[in-house]
């Protein structure tokens, strides 16, 4: 399993994970353009997506989905919800198909797991991907105002985890946002910080994680290194020893392929017997 964060931050949010010739886009936030640009940087041809996977109605996941589906004709995957609430950016001619959150399905060599998350959109979950062969397993959780019982439940025991470190609390209260902006990104509807996001960093933290890529940064209120350094302290204290990056907004991330992580780290993966 190969994972490509695209970009993540508060303008743009889109992460590539892939197994073989089987692709899957979770979150559009880019232009249609823009987004076949960052997967053909990566060597990756647009046209062999599987599935656009939309986990909640925002901009920043949803601006490029209907221009990416339509042009290269991929099913675009969200809840009934989010949909209606997409439907600006939707012309009749996609091809949708809906999930509801707790309901696992497949798309190829993956078995998709959907969970609600506390932010302010119409539907919002975050995902977990199993690659169902190996069982290296990823955790994508980009907005959640809290991190809940169930979140947690759902996040525990993933090999790579793409967590949300948005805001410095310190500099989201002396940053330019009004007022009102500011108490809705510091809400238990809002994004976390980078000491909420160390503390459940801490509390996911097994020692088969392998990776853990820091996403949706704010470009005012964020600082990458503080980020790092603040969650990076969280895992050390636990005995973490493996790769800790900070996804930018501009350009995509350096691929991370969990199953070679996995095997330098002296894990063997487990094979299905099916």
């Amino acid at each position: 399993m190969r994972v490509t964060v695209l970009g993540s931050g508060s303008t743009g949010n889109a992460t590539l994970v892939e197994s073989g010739d089987v692709r899957i886009l979770i979150d559009a936030g880019f232009s249609g353009r823009d987004l076949e640009r960052r997967m053909r940087s990566v060597g990756v041809d647009p046209a062999s997506l599987q599935a656009i996977l939309i986990t909640h109605d925002h901009g920043d996941h949803t601006r490029g989905m209907g221009v990416l589906a339509r042009r290269f004709d991929v099913p675009i995957l969200m809840t009934q919800v989010t949909e209606h609430a997409c439907r600006a950016l939707l012309t009749g001619r996609e091809r949708i198909e809906h999930y509801r959150s707790l309901e696992p399905f497949r798309i190829g060599p993956f078995e998709v797991m959907p969970f609600l998350t506390v932010h302010d959109a119409a539907d919002p979950v975050a995902i977990t991907v199993r690659h169902v062969e190996s069982g290296s397993k990823l955790g994508v959780a980009t907005d959640l105002g809290r991190p809940t019982a169930p979140v947690r439940a759902a996040l525990t025991g993933c090999h790579m985890l793409v967590l949300e470190a948005n805001h410095d609390e310190s500099m989201l209260w002396a940053g330019p946002y009004p007022w009102s902006v500011k108490q809705r990104i510091a809400s238990s509807h809002g994004h976390l910080s980078n000491r909420a996001a160390a503390e459940l960093a801490h509390e996911l933290y097994h020692p088969n994680l392998v990776a853990v890529a820091l996403a949706h940064l704010s470009e005012h209120c964020n600082d990458g290194g503080l980020a790092r350094d603040v969650i990076g302290l969280a895992l050390d204290r636990r005995g973490y020893r493996g790769r800790l990056a900070v996804a930018p907004q501009a350009e995509p991330l350096e691929p991370f392929d969990v199953s070679a992580l996995r095997r330098s780290a002296g894990q063997g993966e487990q094979l299905s017997l099916l």
